[in-house]
C-alpha cells in the first residue's frame, strides 16, 4: 500500500512552496477572526456596563435633582477665579454655545463628501444628528432642573433641563469622532495628526470640567453625557470599521489616495486586533 507522502518508489514527496504558504494563510484566517470576536465581545461588555451606569444614574438624579456632592464638587471648582482660568472654561464651551459647532460639522461632512470619503462624512454628520436626537430625548424624561445662583456661581446662564450635558455628548460626538478618525485613518508621527489627535481630545477632556466652573451642569450631569457619549461613539467605531473593511461609499479618488500616501492606511486592513 502506497504510504502518504511517498511515490510508488518510496521516495518521500517534497511540498510546493505554494501549498505551505496557502496553508499558513488558511491558518492564520481562523486566528484573526477569534481576536475580532473576542475584540467585539469586550467592547460590547463596556458598553452594557456603561449603559448600565448610565441609567441607574438617570434614575437617581430624577429622584434626587439636587446632590450635595455635587454642589461641594462645584464650589470647589470655581474657587479659583483666575481670569485665564475663566477665558479658557469660557473658549472650550463657547463652540458648543454657539452656532460655530453646527457650522464645523457642517463644514467637515462637505469637506470629507468632496475629497471622497463620503463614509466618513456620513458617520460625521450622522452620529452629531443622533446625539443631538438622544440628547434631547433624555433631557426631557429626566427633566432635571439646571443649577441654581443660590447653590452655585452662575458664570454662563443656559437654558432647558440639565441631565445629560449637551454640551459633552455634542464635543464627543464631533471631537471624540474626529480623534477615532485619526487613530484609524492615519499612521506615522506626522504634525498634523498629532495636531488634530491633541486638539480633538483636549476638548472631549476639558468640555466636562468647564460646564461645571461655568455652572451650567453638575458633576452628575457631565459623567451622565460621557457614559451615553461614550456609548454613542463605541457603537459608531463598532459600525464604521467593517464597513470600511468592505468598501462601502468608497470612491475611486479615496482608493487611489489611500495607495499613493504612506500617511494613509490601506484597507482592507490584515491586523486590527
Amino acid at each position: 500500500m502506497q504510504q502518504p507522502g511517498r511515490d510508488e518508489n518510496g521516495q518521500e514527496q517534497t511540498r510546493p512552496p505554494m501549498a505551505e504558504g496557502t496553508e499558513q494563510t488558511a491558518g492564520s484566517a481562523p486566528e484573526t477572526q477569534q481576536r475580532r470576536r473576542r475584540a467585539v465581545g469586550c467592547l460590547l461588555q463596556v458598553l452594557a456596563l456603561q449603559i448600565t451606569l448610565f441609567g441607574l444614574l438617570a434614575w437617581f438624579v430624577h429622584v434626587h435633582p439636587i446632590l450635595s456632592i455635587d454642589v461641594a464638587i462645584t464650589r470647589s471648582f470655581q474657587q479659583n477665579q483666575a481670569p485665564w482660568l475663566r477665558i479658557t472654561m469660557l473658549a472650550i464651551s463657547y463652540p458648543g454655545s454657539s452656532l460655530l459647532l453646527p457650522v464645523l460639522i457642517l463644514l467637515t461632512v462637505g469637506a470629507l463628501w468632496v475629497v471622497g470619503d463620503r463614509l466618513e462624512a456620513v458617520f460625521v454628520g450622522g452620529l452629531s444628528t443622533v446625539s443631538l436626537l438622544l440628547n434631547l430625548l433624555l433631557k426631557i424624561q429626566v427633566s432635571r432642573p439646571r443649577p441654581t445662583a443660590n447653590l452655585v456661581t452662575i458664570v454662563q446662564a443656559a437654558v432647558g433641563y440639565s441631565f445629560p450635558s449637551g454640551h459633552v455628548m455634542a464635543y464627543i460626538a464631533y471631537w471624540g469622532l474626529l480623534f477615532a478618525f485619526g487613530v484609524i485613518l492615519f499612521q506615522g508621527r506626522h504634525w498634523w495628526r498629532t495636531a488634530l489627535l491633541i486638539i480633538s481630545a483636549s476638548f472631549v477632556v476639558l468640555i466636562g470640567p468647564s460646564r461645571i466652573y461655568l455652572g451650567d451642569h453638575c458633576t452628575s450631569d457631565v459623567l451622565g453625557a460621557y457614559l451615553i457619549g461614550g456609548v454613542l461613539l463605541g457603537l459608531a467605531v463598532g459600525f464604521y470599521l467593517p464597513l470600511k473593511e468592505r468598501g462601502v461609499l468608497e470612491t475611486p479618488e479615496a482608493r487611489a489616495r489611500m495607495k499613493e500616501k504612506k500617511a494613509l492606511r490601506s484597507f482592507p486592513t490584515k491586523r486590527w486586533f
